[in-house]
């Protein structure tokens, strides 16, 4: 009981961190800031959450040798529907994610260029032990959030990761998931949208109930997923 409560006092007093640093100064993230602080006090404090170190465990400090893996009718044969339907809905997120963030900044993205530059790097990420990898709704709205609108926001954010997990790695494994959990609100409430959802509720009846049936489906979803 002592460790949920300290677990909901992280996550509440990240949020009013993000939400709340830039009348301090706008040029660091409040996400930033709470992670900061809130891994300080877990480390010092020995404060009994869960961090990613005890639900992921540790985060490996160095890149992988690349490694061409050996390929064969039948690995082709086995593999070419799952590669296909992973393909197909990494496309799909990648766009979506495009589309949230073209919302956010009033931009138009180029799908092309944003499915092929997803198609290199996973056959690159592959070459060195990677898993399928897209573009995030959640990251791309977080960096559109702290300013980010070129191609060189997404660049420095996967070089920033990269130094993270080479330099920071035992350091990193210590953030709270409280923490993570609180920036995931603050996320998702930037890219709710809610002023406009709601002025939607005043349109066409059928498109109404489109997007109510939509909407409450993907929440149930995420709810029932975890419990399977």
């Amino acid at each position: 009981m002592v460790s949920l409560l300290k677990a909901v006092v992280i996550a509440i007093s990240t949020i009013l961190i993000a939400f709340n640093f830039h009348w301090i100064t706008p040029k660091i993230p409040g996400s930033i800031v709470a992670i900061l602080l809130s891994t300080l006090v877990v480390y010092f404090f020995k404060f009994p959450v869960s961090t990613i170190e005890t639900s992921f465990g540790n985060i490996p400090n160095h890149l992988s040798l690349p490694a061409f893996p050996r390929i064969s009718f039948d690995t082709v044969k086995a593999l070419i529907q799952p590669a296909f339907a992973i393909a197909l809905l990494g496309g799909i997120e990648s766009l979506l994610s495009a589309v949230v963030a073209d919302g956010m900044m009033g931009g138009r993205h180029r799908s092309n260029a944003e499915l092929v530059g997803q198609g290199v790097a996973n056959c690159f990420s592959a070459l060195f032990g990677g898993i399928p990898a897209t573009g995030a709704i959640a990251r791309t709205a977080t960096n559109v959030k702290n300013g980010g609108r070129t191609p060189i926001a997404g660049i420095t954010h996967a070089l920033v990761l990269l130094l993270i997990m080479l330099l920071l790695a035992p350091f990193a494994k210590l953030i709270p998931m409280a923490c993570l959990a609180g920036i995931l609100i603050v996320v998702a409430y930037h890219m709710s949208e809610w002023r406009q959802f709601k002025s939607l509720l005043k349109g066409n009846k059928s498109d109404v109930l489109i997007l109510l049936v939509t909407f409450f489906s993907l929440l149930f979803s995420t709810w029932l997923l975890p419990l399977k």
